[in-house]
């Protein structure tokens, strides 16, 4: 909490499973990977998403944030290369994740788009993303907009993640964080402790309970290799 200087610790929730009136899992802390879509030297959907971690780890979560740096465009090399082996690992180990995106000629940037595009909807009998969370930011050099965090969304439903309700959009992001890189004092940092409390609670919702979530009817038809081979055949 000391690096949260805008917080009002009265106010500030920790969400728990006894909040939520399921039964404790003291097994591990939720764990949060975070993306975001730029290079840039003052990235800032990296800041926001440096700020989220902050927060989620001031609830009590895990927290990994992946570089996007060195990492190529899809298929441009195998998918043993190191950026990708960690990103995909990444993947795996997360039980719920946070993407930011900057939006560019009103989308999400393509950096974004290659990280996402890099974990595939299965590896082997193992679907990375498949009913874990996801909460939805994205940052504008002008106005406030949503192109992009409805992309992300649309991409999250893709993935078969749970997406919650709540999203972060930070307009005019270079006017909202002051000279130490961090977040200055506003609504929109407000609405970035909201979207991850409520990430908090759904990722204890859901961890734990996503084979039952995601156990579906057709898949018991046809298990996760015999899809895998049928989608990724080289000819019809």
């Amino acid at each position: 909490m000391d690096d949260l200087p805008n917080i009002d610790r009265d106010l500030f929730c920790v969400p728990d499973a006894s909040s939520l009136g399921i039964p404790a899992d003291g097994e591990h802390a939720p764990r949060i990977l975070l993306l975001y879509g730029s290079l840039r030297r003052r990235s800032f959907s990296r800041l926001s998403v440096e700020e989220a971690g902050r927060l989620l780890r001031a609830m009590g979560a895990e927290t990994r944030i992946f570089d996007p740096r060195g990492l190529p465009l899809p298929d441009a090399e195998e998918a043993t290369h190191p950026k990708v082996a960690e990103l995909r690992e990444l993947a795996e180990w997360s039980e719920g994740m946070v993407w930011c995106s900057p939006e560019r000629h009103g989308a999400m940037t393509g950096i974004m788009k290659a990280q996402i595009d890099w974990i595939p909807l299965a590896l082997g009998a193992v679907r990375p993303t498949q009913g874990k969370t996801l909460a939805v930011m994205q940052v504008s050099g002008g106005s406030q907009s949503f192109n992009t965090v409805n992309q992300l969304r649309v991409l999250g439903r893709w993935m078969r993640m749970a997406t919650i309700p709540n999203q972060s959009s930070v307009p005019k992001a270079f006017m909202e964080f002051d000279d130490n890189d961090r977040m200055k004092p506003s609504p929109f940092y407000d609405r970035i402790v909201d979207v991850m409390e409520e990430l908090m609670k759904f990722t204890l919702l859901v961890r734990g309970r996503c084979e039952a979530l995601t156990d579906r009817y057709s898949e018991r038809k046809e298990s996760a290799q015999q899809l895998s081979a049928r989608v990724n055949q080289r000819t019809l």
